[in-house]
């Protein structure tokens, strides 16, 4: 080759710099992933040609095969991975290999550690790609050119991992070739052996042809052979495939370096025909996790076996984004569009079977491993939860597989089902009843659910940021209504025996000199003072109207910038605890409006709030402590 241009030194970014210094310094168990990274970035070159040439055949340059080939040399100790697909131009190099300019990435380098064993398995969910080469290559050398550009327009890429890359311009056939140069203590990867035996582990549902150089008398030949089984895996018959078969596609679809927890293969026909292979993550990739609802990447649209795009959000609703696979069409028109997808009868149609095999496959994974379906929960829940929101017509699918903490779990661990909190509901109880606090320890401590303690009432608590905004959507399951205890009347009656509204109503009668002190003190902070049903140990706790925004949500809101109207709450109390009794007996009006002040107070705390004055906070308990 010729080289045309003098060799420009260039710094990586200051992250790439981390990556590669991680990479390269850090010690893995499983260094051979970057054997499976490296031939999935060339199928992945090869997809996009065979995809572009379509509407352009010229791209092909008269070698239509594509391929992938992977040689060594045990002399020089180079290891090479040759594709003769698309290929990247000059600035692409820059972009892709120079910079990370990709969400997430500071968190993921944030995420990593000394830890050489954590490392390995970050290294392998992110899927870092091209710069696991280091992990076993002290130099690596790209040479690429992409379709359609002159022989004299490739490029060659050179870097040590060290900061730095030297950057030239040179003739070049069209793809990439990437060459490792082996660290020493590398040897086992000069070995045709070990190289066709972690291509049939990790790459053999790969759809283009793998080719190892012939071996005569030990020594390689200039004639190649395909190693895998170059045929798409998920058109190959179920009963041919074995659980690694379907492991190992995942691995490599996902860059995941862990196993899938379930997946689905189905094969439809009628009027129109499709192949669906959906998969469910074990643990989020951390890609997934970082990049969220905007960047996402879980599907693939493939029609006739020619990879089309990353059409997750054609495919699938966002509250599934952590499911990956893939979707291959017979009916889609080849030069298919995103804007056509957008409005295609038929993808909607692939889109409605996607999402209900996907949620066929989590109702399976709960009824058949309590396990890894807690698992998912953990890892998984809180996306799921969206779905209550954006698929109105799966809703009470979606509920069902839900799960919560509640005061009849251990724990904050979520695994009660709505169905499992109806079949222990009382006798008399008509709603399924929740509590929503900024944490685990809040709802458990709420005073609101005192009363319902008391009768050996299950309540769900209902802490993650995002509960308060489901419930907005899920108003009642199974016919069952949910109810907010902290709002409105809760009519408790029901569930005690016949005197407790007839001591109620006494109590009530009792407290009224102390309802209009309070009322009279705590106008300014309260719209009204009542006794409460709720409270069985506690002073008072604040609620709420039936339809007013919970004060979790409030806050919530708040928090993200949004103004929020003016609204005083309702103050309920215990009128047999001793505080109100002090307040009741008070004489001295400085001091009764001070201790209001504090039950006032102290409900605030107990509902999650801030306190607008925590010194005078502090100044009234002591005087209540010192009996001043």
């Amino acid at each position: 080759m010729t080289e045309t241009t003098a060799p420009q030194t260039r710094k990586f970014e200051a992250e790439v710099a981390q990556v590669l210094h991680l990479v390269t310094h850090s010690l893995y168990s499983h260094k051979e992933i970057f054997l499976r990274e490296l031939i999935s970035n060339a199928s992945d070159a090869c997809d996009k040609l065979r995809f572009e040439a379509l509407a352009n055949p010229a791209l092909t340059e008269g070698d239509a095969e594509l391929r992938i080939d992977i040689s060594f040399d045990a002399e020089a100790r180079t290891l090479t991975l040759r594709d003769n697909g698309i290929g990247m131009s000059q600035d692409e190099v820059i972009e892709n290999i120079g910079t990370i300019a990709r969400s997430g990435t500071r968190k993921f380098l944030e995420s990593l550690s000394g830890d050489a064993r954590k490392d390995t398995q970050l290294i392998g969910q992110f899927g870092v790609g091209f710069y696991s080469a280091f992990i076993v290559a002290d130099k690596v050398t790209l040479i690429t050119r992409r379709a359609g550009n002159a022989p004299g327009e490739g490029v060659r890429w050179e870097s040590d991992g060290s900061g730095e890359y030297t950057l030239e311009a040179i003739e070049a056939p069209r793809g990439s070739s990437v060459i490792l140069h082996l660290k020493q203590d590398e040897t086992e990867f000069l070995s045709a052996w070990k190289l066709r035996d972690l291509i049939s582990k990790y790459s053999d549902h790969i759809a283009f042809p793998i080719r190892l150089p012939v071996q005569k008398d030990g020594k390689s030949t200039d004639e190649f052979e395909t190693v895998n089984h170059a045929a798409a895996l998920w058109t190959r018959p179920k009963s041919e495939l074995k659980d690694e078969d379907y492991q190992g596609f995942y691995k490599s679809l996902s860059h995941d370096f862990n196993d899938a927890a379930s997946w689905t293969h189905n094969r439809v026909e009628g009027s129109q025909s499709y192949t669906l292979l959906l998969y469910l993550p074990a643990k989020p990739p951390l890609d997934a996790m970082f990049n969220g609802r905007d960047e996402r990447k879980g599907l693939k649209l493939y029609i006739r076996r020619v990879f089309i795009m990353d059409a997750s959000e054609q495919l699938l609703p966002a509250y599934l984004r952590f499911m990956r696979g893939v979707v291959d069409s017979d009916d889609l028109p080849l030069n298919v569009s995103r804007e056509i997808l957008q409005d295609n009868r038929l993808v909607a149609q692939i889109r409605a079977a996607c999402t209900k095999r996907s949620l066929d496959l989590l109702e399976k994974l709960a009824n058949d491993d309590k396990e890894k379906f807690q698992a998912f929960i953990d890892n998984f829940g809180n996306v799921l939860k969206e779905g209550i929101a954006e698929d109105t017509a799966n809703r009470e699918r979606i509920a069902k597989l839900l799960r919560f903490a509640s005061t009849a779990s251990e724990g904050q661990a979520r695994t009660v089902s709505l169905d499992d909190y109806i079949g222990r509901m009382t006798v008399g109880q008509e709603a399924i009843y929740y509590i929503s606090a900024d944490g685990y320890g809040a709802a458990k401590g709420s005073p609101q659910i005192e009363a319902l303690r008391a009768r050996n009432v299950e309540v769900l608590l209902m802490f993650d940021r995002i509960d308060e905004w489901m419930l907005g959507y899920l108003h009642e399951y199974a016919g069952k209504k949910l109810r907010n205890v902290a709002k409105g009347d809760l009519e408790l009656d029901k569930l005690g025996d016949g005197g407790d509204k007839q001591a109620r109503e006494e109590a009530e009668k009792a407290a009224e000199p102390v309802l209009a002190k309070l009322k009279e003190l705590l106008s300014e902070r309260v719209r009204d003072v009542r006794v409460s049903q709720r409270l069985t140990d506690s002073p008072s706790c604040l609620v709420l109207d039936e339809y007013d925004m919970a004060s979790h949500m409030q806050r919530l809101m708040r928090e993200a910038g949004h103004e929020m109207p003016a609204s005083k709450p309702i103050l309920e109390i215990n009128p047999q605890h001793a505080l109100v009794k002090r307040i009741e007996g008070e004489a001295d009006a400085a001091r009764a409006a001070e201790f209001s002040l504090l039950l006032f107070e102290q409900a605030q705390l107990m509902d999650g709030a801030q306190l607008d004055d925590p010194a005078g906070f502090v100044r009234r308990i002591n005087a209540l402590l010192a009996g001043v």
